[in-house]
């Protein structure tokens, strides 16, 4: 296939580099020209273009055969949110009237559902996020499903929350003695491996329906007290402090408690993470904390295993 990657940033490249080592032409699209080094390092073929910006699409050299859509929203409101995924998902669409595609894989997000009772939630769950930048994923999401209704084929990722090589915002955190216990910690985390997200869009692409939602996370859901506590027992470090006062980032994304299952994207697709929990996917980067507090005379610390 020759596929068209929008938003070719942190989860695009990922899934690009994939791509292109299955046989695939890719060609990566970004906003500015930063970062080409990296795409062509991954074997993607650089190309400058804004998803608001029709005229910007009619500069890509085509045709294609799939689209990718990751864009990001670079932490904006809900304005941004708008135009880069509301308006800039019509334009793509009004764009791809005249250049058809196979396949077009968008991906959402699992803040759309906005369930704060603790329950298991799947794709056929109510999704009714409290946020404005949640109704307007919402939007998106029905935007491309009416598509589909009329034939194109569009298949949506619920993605979760991405973590991975440099990303980790709680983890972060907590390496720099900033993070907090909100409340009791009681709250369920649902999380995913950046590469886990990447394999997802290459199966999607495979043997996604047109019109069909599927949730990408991992196995496991973890309240933030467990998962706090779990690195304070990896790295011997104290627990952080409760607070009662909620990150500005969950504010944005809204106070939900929920657990979210994965098992359409396991079963229809074929789908199975590398990283079933956080704890494999934090490994790597738990044993290179423990390396780099431990001093230059002092023996490393043996990380506990993953299972316990």
């Amino acid at each position: 296939m020759r596929v068209l990657i929008v938003g070719c940033g942190y989860l695009g490249t990922a899934a690009g580099a994939l791509l292109v080592r299955a046989g695939h032409e890719v060609v990566g699209l970004r906003r500015t020209g930063e970062g080409q080094d990296e795409l062509l390092s991954a074997g993607i073929i650089p190309a400058m273009g804004d998803v608001t910006d029709p005229g910007s699409l009619d500069r890509l050299s085509g045709p294609f055969d799939a689209v990718v859509n990751t864009v990001s929203s670079s932490r904006g409101g809900a304005d941004v949110y708008r135009a880069v995924y509301l308006e800039g998902t019509r334009i793509l669409l009004d764009w791809l009237r005249q250049h058809p595609v196979r396949r077009y894989v968008y991906t959402s997000s699992t803040s759309v559902y906005g369930q704060t009772d603790g329950s298991t939630v799947d794709e056929d769950s109510p999704a009714e996020p409290g946020t404005e930048t949640g109704a307007v994923l919402r939007a998106t999401e029905e935007l491309l499903l009416d598509a589909a209704r009329a034939g194109f084929p569009s298949v949506i990722l619920r993605v979760a929350g991405i973590y991975g090589p440099g990303r980790g915002h709680l983890f972060r955190q907590f390496l720099e003695g900033e993070a907090r216990l909100s409340g009791d910690g009681h709250r369920c985390m649902n999380m995913i491996h950046r590469d886990d997200v990447a394999t997802a869009i290459v199966a999607a692409l495979d043997r996604g329906q047109g019109g069909r939602i599927y949730n990408c996370t991992d196995d496991e859901s973890v309240t933030q007290r467990d998962f706090l506590a779990w690195l304070s027992d990896r790295l011997a470090r104290p627990m952080p402090t409760p607070t009662d006062e909620e990150a500005p980032t969950r504010k944005k994304r809204g106070i939900t408690h929920k657990r979210v299952s994965n098992l359409r994207l396991r079963t229809e697709l074929g789908w199975v993470p590398r990283y079933p929990t956080f704890r494999e996917g934090y490994a790597a980067d738990v044993a290179q904390a423990v390396r780099m507090t431990a001093g230059p005379d002092e023996p490393c610390p043996v990380v506990q295993p993953l299972t316990a």
